[in-house]
């Protein structure tokens, strides 16, 4: 099942509860400019936009861009590791420790 960035981006947009002012403010877009990325393939965002929108709906933008790909695991993996990595060193420690009392309770 082909999907389209347009399609791809509503669907992330809505289940996080973003509404299109929401989106183009955390991309530092407009709200037409994400109804049109959306709802006309025309539209192409460039690379710096993507990865804004990419980033802000927690996915990849090979993910976005490739029109057979889903969120697969991997996708969401690499989405959490580019927004721990943006962490300060502090909180990444924090964010290890709890990993790892998670992994001791077997």
């Amino acid at each position: 099942m082909t999907t389209s960035l347009g399609a791809k981006m509503k669907r992330h947009r809505q289940e996080k509860g973003y509404s299109l002012d929401k989106l183009a403010e955390l991309t530092d877009s407009s709200k037409s400019y994400i109804w049109e990325l959306e709802n006309r393939d025309a539209r192409k965002p460039s690379g710096e936009k993507l990865t804004r929108i990419a980033q802000a709906l927690e996915v990849t933008t090979d993910y976005l861009l490739d029109e057979s790909a889903e969120p697969g695991d991997e996708v969401l993996k690499e989405a959490f590791f580019r927004k721990f990595s943006k962490l300060a060193p502090d909180d990444q420690v924090k964010i290890n420790q709890m990993i790892d009392a998670w992994g001791k309770k077997d």
